[in-house]
Order: structure tokens, then sequence, then C-alpha cells
């Protein structure tokens, strides 16, 4: 009975960097994919350049283009426009071709794709786990899920109370000409406790519209499909997708019997921004790392992955969901005074490249926005 040293589900960004990194240490792996790759993703597709310093590849010819500039708007109107003062622009991508480019890098290094393939069951024996596939059981001394949001593998493995603020979102792409192909758009006054957003492709625009705190429904495809007329797109025109945004909550333990959560099964989506990339492939390089210490003998790696990503992911995360929660709750007041302020663009292209931090932002972030909410204090 062979086992191959990890089987990961998912072929998303966790599941291709994990894969990549553990087959370039010359570790066997299995990628099983329910879809057929490349296969369409709904997402909006901005990348933070930091992602490629983790990597020995170029990731250009994933790359649809780059944006230098960015365009807040506050029901349509009150605009402000600023360029991104950073090495480089942040990445604008499809992820059918971003998701299926990463995995072809790690097949490179050895990993075996399986995709067309669905995990339909797993099962602790002895000293490796086994997957049911539809071509019959496959066998692996290590596990990562790295299936989503939706993904059963979380629920399969005993995590039934994750910790995860929901949110949701609806995405659209439209093809077309694109007036302004080097500017990501963000409408911060037309829905509630979220933001609209419009990312510029190569070949046209990804809009879409998220809500990160709960809260009262609201009519997401209307407000949508307004914003939209402002580039000329048909909202309601075009094929839409909506899906879950599980957004970090607190730390928690994202290991167990020789398996571990990585990607949105871990719940690493940003509550502030929901930034689902970077933080997703940031847990699959640390999964790799801690499967391939567990391999090389260490009986605490998979331990120590949990604790990694609550100290160099989750205790930022701390500070996002703080700005987020005041932020959300008082827009007005945070758009006049925090996304039109000088600077302000600059720090979030900072956070969002790695080179600067929530908590070296946050705490005076949000004082000055707690004191604008004292009558006669600015």
């Amino acid at each position: 009975m062979y086992a191959y040293d990890c089987i990961i589900v998912g072929s998303g960004p966790a599941g291709g960097s994990a894969a990549y990194h553990l087959a370039k240490q010359g570790r066997s792996v299995l990628v099983v994919e329910k879809a057929a790759l490349p296969r369409y993703k709904p997402c909006g597709g901005g990348v933070s350049p930091v992602v490629g310093e983790w990597f020995d590849f170029d990731f250009s010819p994933a790359i649809s283009l780059t944006v230098d500039t960015i365009r807040y708007t506050w029901k349509m109107g009150a605009a402000v426009e600023a360029e991104i003062a950073a090495a480089e622009p942040i990445w604008m991508v499809r992820r059918d071709v971003f998701d299926h480019f990463l995995i072809q890098q790690a097949r490179q290094q050895g990993a075996e794709l399986r995709d067309e393939t669905e995990a339909r069951g797993i099962e602790f024996q002895s000293d490796r786990w086994q997957v049911s596939t539809p071509d019959g059981p496959v066998w692996g001394r290590y596990l990562i899920a790295a299936d989503g949001a939706k993904g059963p593998m979380a629920r399969w493995l005993g995590f039934k109370q994750r910790k995860a603020r929901f949110g949701g979102a609806i995405e659209a792409e439209a093809l077309g000409d694109v007036a302004a192909p080097t500017t990501a758009h963000f409408e911060f006054g037309m829905v509630k406790n979220g933001y609209i957003w419009n990312f510029p492709k190569a070949d046209g625009y990804s809009i879409g519209i998220g809500t990160f705190r709960g809260g009262q429904r609201q009519p997401l495809q209307e407000i949508a499909t307004e914003y939209s007329q402002m580039f000329d797109v048909d909202f309601k025109g075009v094929q839409r997708y909506g899906h879950p945004l599980w957004l970090w909550d607190g730390d928690q333990t994202l290991h167990t019997q020789n398996a571990v959560l990585a990607g949105e099964a871990a719940c690493v989506v940003d509550p502030f921004t929901a930034e689902g990339i970077r933080p997703s492939i940031f847990s699959g390089l640390k999964a790799a790392e801690a499967i391939d210490a567990a391999l090389s003998g260490s009986s605490s790696a998979l331990e120590a992955y949990s604790q990694v990503m609550q100290e160099e992911w989750g205790s930022e995360m701390v500070w996002a969901q703080r700005l987020a929660n005041l932020f959300y709750r008082v827009p007005g007041i945070a758009y006049k005074i925090g996304v039109r302020s000088p600077g302000a663009t600059q720090k979030m292209v900072k956070i969002l490249c790695g080179k600067l931090r929530y908590s070296d932002v946050a705490s005076s972030a949000i004082a000055k926005l707690s004191r604008s909410l004292i009558p006669g204090r600015r």
C-alpha cells in the first residue's frame, strides 16, 4: 500500500503553494482537486507582490496586469485618487490562470495532480490518512485540507466549531475595454459594513460587493448594479457568483492528527479588507514547512504550525478586526478623516505588501476615529 508523504485536498493558492514547497523538498505529494483545471474562480484577484518573495520563480506569466493607482469614492462621489508609492504595483490576476500556474510549478517539482477527482471521505488508519475518491482510495502520511470555505475537509477532520467571522460577497466579471487599466476602484458609501470594488483585468473588469460585519440584509445585487453603471457595465447582464467569506476571528487550533487546515478552510481572510490570496499562500507555505519538519521526525511540528499562524498572522488580524469594527460602524467619518487623509493609501499598500503591520498604524487610527465621535473633537 503506497502512501504519499502528503495529500493536499484543494488546488487553490494554499494548496498550490504547499504542494510546491513540499515537492521542492523532495517529498512525494498528491493534490486532489474536484474540478477540471484550469477552473474558473470568482475573485477580485488583487495580489500583493510580496508573495513573489516566497518562491524562486517568476509569476509574471500569471499576472493579467498591474495597478499603480487606487481611486476611492463615497456614494460614487467625493473621489480620492492616489498613486501607489511602492517598489512594485499590486498584481491583478485571474484565478483560473493564477491557480493553475502555481500548480504547474508544483508539478515541475514533482508533485502529482489528480483533477476532476473529488475527495469523498477520509479515515485515519494506523499511521496514515486514507482519502476516498471515485477512482479508489489513496493514502498519505499527512494531510492538508485546502478545500476552501465551503469544503467538507475541516468538518471531516473534526473541526466542528472553527472561529470565523462570516461575511459574504457577490462578484461578476465583464469583458470589454477598460478605461483606466492601471487603477483599482473602491466604493465605501453604498454598502453597509463593507465596500464595492472594481479591479481591472487585461480584457475587462472584476466587480464585487462584500459585507464583513454581518447585520441587516442588503440588496447587494441592486447596489452593485447601480455602481457598475459608472463603468458602462451591466452587472445584472453578466454571470454573478455569490460566496461566503470566512474572516479570521481569533486564534484557534489549525492542526489535528497528521493533518492541518490551510487557506480559507483555516479562516485566514483579512477581516478589514477581505484579502484572501496572500494569507492563503502564506498558510500554504507554513503548512508545507510544518509537514516537512514532521516528516523529518519533529513531534511538535504541526502544533508549531498553529502557533506560527497565530503569531505571524493572527496577532495582526486582531488589529485588523479592531479597525474594521470601528471603520465600518462609522464609515462616513472614517472616509473623511481616514481614507481622504494624506498617506492613508500608502500605509494600506505597505500593509498589503508586508512592509508595514496593522499593529504599526491601527492604534493611532482607532484613536483618531474614536476622538471624532466625541462632540466637538476632530
